[in-house]
C-alpha cells in the first residue's frame, strides 16, 4: 500500500513543473499549461510590438525631414536615439519583471503603454497644428522647422512607445521560454527550436511594417498607419489575456540588482579576509538540487561567502546578514553575469551597423530610381530585402541546417556563440558592400547634382540589406539563446534586458559616431562626410569606417568567446550547510 502511494505521488510530481505555477498559484500541470500554444499566444504581443516599432522607425526619418523639416543628420539621430532608448529601457522592464511584477503583468502593462503612445503619435501626425507649414524648397534649411511644442508632442508619443517597448521586449522571450520545462527532455528540445522560430515570427511583423504599413503611411495617410498599429496592439493584448489560464508562471525571486550589490558589498567588506583553500568551508544555504557549482574565476567575490566571527551575534548564535554574508550560489550567479559582459560588449557594434539600414540607407533610397513599371517603391520599403534575408536565413537554418547538424554531430545546429560570430562577420562584410555601393551612387550624383532622382537603380543597395539582414538572423537568435540560457534563473529577464541594451548602445553609438564624424570632417563652410545633403557628403567613407570597426570588433569577439569557453568549473563537495557552520564554529 505504501509503495502504491509512493508511486502515485511520484506520478503526480512528474506531471508538474517544479519551478512554475498556474494562474491560481498551484504547481503547473504539464497537461494543462505550457507548451507551444501558450508560447505562441505570448508571441502575438511581440509581433505587433515589432510591427509598431519598425513601422515607425524605418519611415520616421522621411517624416522628420520632409514634414518636420529637420536636417539629415538630426533626423537620423532622432531615430537612433528613439530606438536606443526603447532598448535601453529593457533593463528597467527586466528589473520590474524579475523583482515585483512578474513577466505576465509586465507584458500586459507595458503593451498598454505602447498602444497609448502609438495612439498619440497618430493624432500628432493628423492635426495640422502639430507640424510646421508645408515647404517646397529644395534645401531643408530654407524651410521652417517644427517648433519646440510640436517636437514636444512628437517626443512624448515616441518615448511612451519606447517605455512600452522596453517592458514588452524584456519579458516576452523569457515568458515564452517559461512555457517549456528544461528538466523535461522533450520540452527542452522544443525550447531549442523556440529561439529560432521566435526571431522568424517577429520578422514577419517587421516584414508587414516595411511593406504594408509603410505603403499606407506614404500613399494613404501616415496617421492611418499609426492608428492601425495602436488598434493592433490593443487586439494583441486581448489575445494575450485569453491565454491566462494556459500559461506557466515563474515566481519573482527578488531584485537581481540588489543581489548583485549584496555580493559586491559583502566581498568588499571582507577584502582583507583570506579565502580558505577548502571550498567546503564557504557558506551555502540552498539544497543540493538548487546549488550552482563553485568556479575558480573572480576569486575576490568568494570572500562574500567566507564565514567570520562577525557573522555571529553576541550570544554566539549564527545569523546571516545578506549584505555581509552570501551563499556560494548567490556569488556564482554574479560570476555568471560577469562572464556574459565581454560577449555583451562585442555585440554592440553590430547594432550600430544595423542602425544605418533604417536611417542613411533609407535616405540613399530616396535619391535613387525606385520605379517598377508604373509602381514606385516607397524608400522605407527597401528594408523588405533586409527582412527577406532574415526570413530566408532562418528558414534555411531551421529546416535544413539544424536537422543536418542533429543527424551528423548530435547537436541541433550551431552553438549560440557560433551564431553570434557568424552574424558579426556578415555585418562587417555588409558595411564594406555598403561603402562600395555608396561610392558608385555618389559618382552618379556628381554628374546629376540637380536631379532629385538619380539615374541609378535602388537595387544597388540590396547586397548591404541582405548581408546585414542575414547577420541579424544569426546574431539575434544567438544572443537571445546565450543570454537566457547562460544566466541564472532568477536573472533571466534582466539578462534579456542586458542583451537588448546592446541594441540600445548600438543605436546610441551610431548617433555619437555621426556627431563626431560630422564635426571632425565638416565645418561651417564644408559639409563633411555626413550632413544636410547626402549627395554632397562622403557617406561611403562613413560606411568604410564602420566596416573597419566591425572587423576589429569581430577579432575581439573571437578572443572573448575563447575566454568564455575556457572557464573552469570546480565541483564543491556536497556538504550540508549545518555541517559547514559547525566546522567553522569549532575553528573559531
Amino acid at each position: 500500500m505504501v509503495n502504491f502511494q509512493f508511486y502515485l505521488q511520484a506520478e503526480k510530481m512528474s506531471l508538474t513543473v517544479a519551478d512554475a505555477v498556474d494562474y491560481k498559484g498551484f504547481p503547473a500541470d504539464k497537461s494543462r499549461t505550457g507548451g507551444w500554444v501558450p508560447a505562441a499566444l505570448s508571441l502575438g504581443i511581440e509581433v505587433i510590438e515589432r510591427l509598431s516599432t519598425m513601422g515607425i522607425a524605418v519611415n520616421l526619418v522621411t517624416y522628420l525631414g520632409g514634414t518636420m523639416h529637420l536636417s539629415s543628420a538630426t533626423s537620423a539621430n532622432v531615430v537612433t536615439d528613439f530606438m536606443g532608448t526603447s532598448f535601453l529601457l529593457c533593463l528597467l522592464g527586466g528589473f520590474l519583471a524579475d523583482s515585483y511584477l512578474g513577466r505576465y503583468r509586465t507584458i500586459a502593462i507595458f503593451a498598454t503603454v505602447q498602444a497609448l503612445g502609438t495612439c498619440i503619435l497618430a493624432i500628432s501626425t493628423r492635426l495640422p497644428k502639430l507640424r510646421p507649414p508645408p515647404c517646397q524648397a529644395t534645401e531643408v534649411t530654407q524651410c521652417q522647422q517644427a517648433s519646440n511644442s510640436q517636437m514636444g508632442v512628437l517626443y512624448l508619443s515616441l518615448y511612451l512607445i519606447a517605455v512600452g517597448t522596453g517592458g514588452v521586449k524584456s519579458s516576452v522571450s523569457g515568458f515564452g521560454t517559461d512555457q517549456f520545462d528544461e528538466k523535461d527532455e522533450k520540452e527542452k528540445a522544443q525550447m531549442a527550436y523556440f529561439f529560432n522560430r521566435f526571431v522568424f515570427v517577429i520578422s514577419i511583423g517587421t516584414l508587414m511594417a516595411v511593406t504594408v504599413l509603410v505603403y499606407i503611411q506614404d500613399e494613404i495617410d501616415r496617421s492611418w498607419g499609426y492608428g492601425i498599429c495602436s488598434a493592433s496592439m490593443f487586439v494583441a493584448i486581448l489575445i494575450f489575456l485569453l491565454g491566462t489560464k494556459r500559461y506557466r508562471y515563474k515566481k519573482c525571486l527578488g531584485s537581481p540588482v540588489v543581489h548583485i550589490l549584496q555580493v559586491a558589498a559583502a566581498a568588499i567588506g571582507k577584502k582583507n579576509i583570506k579565502v580558505p583553500s577548502d571550498i567546503a568551508l564557504l557558506y551555502e544555504d540552498l539544497p543540493e538540487a538548487l546549488r550552482i557549482n563553485h568556479t575558480d574565476q573572480f576569486r575576490f567575490l568568494d570572500k562574500a561567502s567566507v564565514v567570520t566571527e562577525d557573522d555571529y551575534q553576541g550570544n554566539g548564535s549564527f545569523m546571516v546578514n545578506p549584505w555581509k554574508l552570501c551563499s556560494v550560489t548567490r556569488v556564482e550567479e554574479v560570476k555568471m553575469m560577469i562572464r556574459l559582459l565581454p560577449i555583451w560588449a562585442t555585440t554592440i557594434i553590430f547594432w550600430t551597423t544595423y542602425a544605418q539600414m533604417i536611417t542613411f540607407s533609407v535616405e540613399q533610397a530616396t535619391t535613387m530610381g525606385r520605379t517598377i513599371g508604373n509602381f514606385q517603391i516607397p524608400a522605407a520599403s527597401l528594408t523588405v530585402f533586409f527582412v527577406a534575408a532574415i526570413l530566408i536565413t532562418l528558414a534555411v537554418y531551421d529546416r535544413l541546417v539544424m536537422p543536418l547538424c542533429k543527424k551528423w554531430i548530435g547537436k541541433p545546429g550551431f552553438s549560440n556563440l557560433q551564431r553570434i560570430g557568424i552574424g558579426l562577420f556578415l555585418s562587417a562584410v555588409g558595411m564594406a558592400a555598403a561603402a562600395i555601393s555608396e561610392n558608385k551612387r555618389l559618382s552618379v550624383a556628381k554628374e546629376f547634382s540637380e536631379n532629385t532622382t538619380l539615374p541609378i537603380t535602388v537595387f544597388l543597395l540590396i547586397p548591404q540589406f541582405f548581408l546585414v539582414g542575414a547577420g541579424e538572423a544569426f546574431i539575434y537568435s544567438g544572443q537571445l539563446d546565450f543570454f537566457i540560457t547562460k544566466s541564472p534563473k532568477g536573472m533571466k529577464t534582466m539578462s534579456t534586458g542586458l542583451f537588448l541594451t546592446t541594441i540600445a548602445l548600438g543605436f546610441f553609438l551610431s548617433s555619437l559616431l555621426v556627431s563626431i564624424v560630422k564635426n571632425v570632417t565638416g565645418n561651417s563652410i564644408k559639409q563633411g562626410w555626413v550632413g544636410d545633403n547626402i549627395n554632397k557628403g562622403r557617406l561611403d567613407y562613413f560606411y568604410g569606417l564602420l566596416a573597419a570597426l566591425s572587423f576589429i570588433n569581430f577579432g575581439l569577439f573571437l578572443i572573448s568567446a575563447a575566454w568564455y569557453r575556457r572557464k573552469t568549473v570546480k565541483n564543491a563537495p556536497q556538504v550540508k550547510i549545518t555541517a559547514k557552520v559547525s566546522e567553522i564554529e569549532e575553528k573559531c
